[in-house]
């Protein structure tokens, strides 16, 4: 019986992808609403933008300890119930972060919600390689990453209703009660992947057999040589390090802007917290269409580096326009809503070629470690824009640094092929960098 291949992936895309795309939005809005609180909670607490900034970035301290042993145990017990407990766990932690009354508690409450959520993306993404083929994959994850947009879209003007409705409700804050209520869903959702999360396609009962032979012969026809390999060896690969640098670069740039963003925009003169929510979802907006044409044209000329390239250079471009644009709201907008939208085209199609490289335990390896030593730019961005804030009243030379890192991402991308060619010829084999 033949199989429509169409067909078939459709069914997939419909089964799959609504769920960890949920996972996805709200992992990313409980991991950055706290820039939405800063905008009352500093003046309530006393905190300074270096401490703000520092308490933001520690989350990536524990996201970086725990990714990797976190993804290794998803590919021993299963993404379903793994995906789920990082889900659980984190959105329970996140919720307690209304009892944040000091800078240690607030710390240690950030570095705990990074060592909940650590290994829920590289999880997802090494799920999703259980059930797309390199030649479906790139697609398959440029709808996926629209959740990372979506989150800011949604969550800004969310986040700015709560704040604003619910200040001293039942006694407390609208910070607070912010934390609480979008922790909410995301613990239900947790639960809701336990139970209709398929493991993989062997277990899927709205695939039939011929579907499953036809999906499990594409998988198995695309599995690299070297797929076996031990996961020391991947630790030891400088391609993987390299690429890592790449993935470095990318995160200073959407951290800085994610933790950042809604304070940014008070500089501009928007001071309601729920204008300020609503005017944030203008970037989101802009990086969603910029990550759906970037993505289609990067798979239509099937080339993969130059798109990478030209998306870090505009959002290094976004940076410079940012700076330029002083306190003129309409100007500093547009600056904001490049840089991000720059900074967001990267992710699906930096993805799309990595994880053919390697399978099974070696891939949760890799994948998390590229994905975790590059999230270390979470931890960095965030405390120097608060650090430069507070020592010269201004984020301009932390928004250089950006700009700055955006231009590096940029030549390293184009420089993959000359230095695998010189240096990384012992590293593991990848799909061609066009």
């Amino acid at each position: 019986m033949s199989v429509n291949d169409d067909k078939l992936f459709r069914k997939i895309y419909t089964r799959i992808l609504p769920l960890v795309m949920l996972g996805f939005f709200f992992s990313y809005l409980d991991r950055v609403n706290v820039g939405f609180a800063k905008i009352t909670m500093s003046s309530d607490l006393g905190f300074s933008d270096a401490v703000y900034g520092l308490g933001a970035g520690v989350f990536f301290i524990g996201y970086f300890i725990f990714e990797v042993p976190s993804n290794l145990i998803l590919a021993k017990v299963g993404a379903r119930v793994w995906i789920a407990r990082i889900m659980i766990t984190w959105g329970v932690i996140s919720g307690l972060m209304f009892l944040v009354d000091s800078e240690w508690l607030f710390y240690t409450m950030r570095f705990l919600l990074g060592v909940a959520e650590a290994g829920f993306i590289p999880g997802v993404l090494y799920y999703m390689s259980q059930w797309f083929p390199a030649s479906r994959r790139g697609r398959a994850w440029g709808i996926f990453y629209l959740a990372l947009a979506a989150s800011t879209v949604f969550g800004g003007p969310l986040s700015g209703i709560i704040l604003t409705a619910t200040e001293d409700a039942a006694g407390l804050h609208g910070w607070q009660w912010l934390f609480i209520i979008e922790a909410i869903p995301t613990v239900i959702l947790g639960f809701v992947i336990l139970k209709f999360l398929r493991e993989d396609y062997t277990t899927a009962p709205w695939l039939s057999q011929p579907e499953k032979d036809r999906l499990g012969a594409m998988l198995e026809a695309e599995r690299p040589v070297g797929a076996h390999m031990k996961l020391a060896e991947i630790f030891k690969s400088p391609l993987l390090w390299f690429l890592a640098l790449i993935y470095f670069c990318y995160n200073f740039a959407l951290y800085g802007i994610s933790f950042w963003l809604p304070s940014l925009i008070q500089v501009l003169g928007i001071t309601s917290s729920l204008e300020i929510g609503f005017v944030s979802a203008i970037p989101g907006l802009t990086a969603m269409v910029a990550m759906v044409l970037f993505g289609f044209s990067s798979d239509r000329r099937g080339e993969r580096k130059k798109h990478i390239a030209a998306a870090f250079t505009l959002s290094a471009i976004g940076f410079i326009i940012t700076i330029a644009a002083g306190t003129d709201p309409v100007l500093g907008i547009i600056g904001l809503s490049l840089a991000n939208a720059g900074a967001l085209a990267i992710p699906a199609i930096f993805w799309s070629f990595q994880t053919s490289m390697l399978t099974g335990t070696a891939l949760a390896g890799g994948i998390a470690l590229i994905n975790s030593t590059g999230n270390l730019a979470g931890f960095a961005a965030p405390y120097l824009i608060g650090f430069v804030r507070d020592a010269t009243g201004s984020a301009n030379i932390a928004l250089f640094i950006s700009a700055g890192f955006m231009v590096l991402g940029a030549a390293l991308v184009l420089t993959v092929k000359a230095t695998r060619a010189a240096k990384l010829k012992d590293a593991v084999p990848a799909e061609p960098v066009h």
